[in-house]
């Protein structure tokens, strides 16, 4: 056998042992992730679940969080996409500044965002106290606070995946129905809007997980009053400090909705 003949054959013998090093660092990293879901399962007191899932506090803490993560879902949506589609497609000056700020509560520890949110919108912050003296009306620790913070802190979630699909789309549509005589708005609702639809549903959805989660910002800027601003993650730090096992449960609860928000994305992530 010759040199040239068997330095290609060394090469594609590295080639196929590269990948079991790569499946070994996998496989660690999944066990990780996945270890304290399954120390959750195994001590979850189930016998318990029932009970615990009955009391009222518990019922009222999933409701109001429920109810808010939707409510700023949906405001995410009245601004997001917007802010998303001027990103994607107008040509503005400082862009990548303005996108950075835009996504700046994605890596912006959700405490400092609820002392952020206070000084903003407080009594005496920068527009709550004009809000205040206006209008009467006092954003900080009351419901509609709770669906600032997490507005504030999921509505970058749906900037980015809305971005990214925008920048996904085939411009060349736009261009042939201006060419047609259609207006921005036109092409936007008719052309862009309907083939965006899967990756705004996609956003929409992370977004609401992120906002059903949300804990720094809400008992920072909101507090943690039963009923009022209350939240399950809420709900589930006061547990832990009296009842561990309702804690557990609890827990097992926004689980179950985070798998569920999982399973309905699979599909829009296989086909991307």
């Amino acid at each position: 056998m010759t040199i040239t003949q068997a330095t290609p054959q060394r090469a594609a013998v590295r080639r196929r042992r590269q990948p079991y090093l790569l499946v070994v660092l996998a496989a660690i990293g999944v066990l990780f992730l996945l270890l304290p879901l399954i120390g959750l399962l195994v001590r979850a007191p189930w016998r318990s679940v029932p009970h615990i899932l009955a009391a009222n506090d518990v019922t009222t803490a999933l409701r109001l969080s429920l109810e808010t993560a939707t409510i700023a879902t949906v405001l995410a949506l009245i601004f997001g996409v917007p802010i998303a589609w001027c990103l994607a497609r107008l040509d503005i000056r400082g862009r990548a500044v303005l996108r950075a700020l835009c996504t700046l509560p994605l890596v912006l520890p959700p405490v400092a965002g609820g002392i952020a949110l206070l000084l903003a919108y407080g009594r005496n912050g920068v527009i709550g106290e004009w809000l205040l003296r206006a209008l009467g009306l006092s954003l900080p620790f009351t419901t509609p606070g709770v669906v600032v913070a997490e507005t504030f802190v999921a509505m970058p979630f749906l900037i980015v995946s809305v971005e990214g699909a925008l920048r996904g789309l085939d411009a060349r549509y736009d261009s042939a129905a201006a060419t047609l005589g259609a207006s921005r708005s036109y092409t936007f609702r008719h052309v862009t809007l309907p083939m965006l639809a899967p990756g705004i549903a996609a956003g929409a959805v992370l977004c609401w997980a992120r906002a059903l989660g949300e804990f720094g910002a809400t008992i920072t800027f909101a507090g943690s009053y039963p009923g009022t601003t209350q939240t399950m993650p809420l709900r589930v730090y006061l547990a832990l400090q009296d009842d561990p096992n309702a804690a557990i449960v609890l827990s097992l609860v926004l689980l179950a909705v985070s798998v569920a928000v999982l399973v309905g994305l699979r599909d829009r992530w296989l086909t991307t």
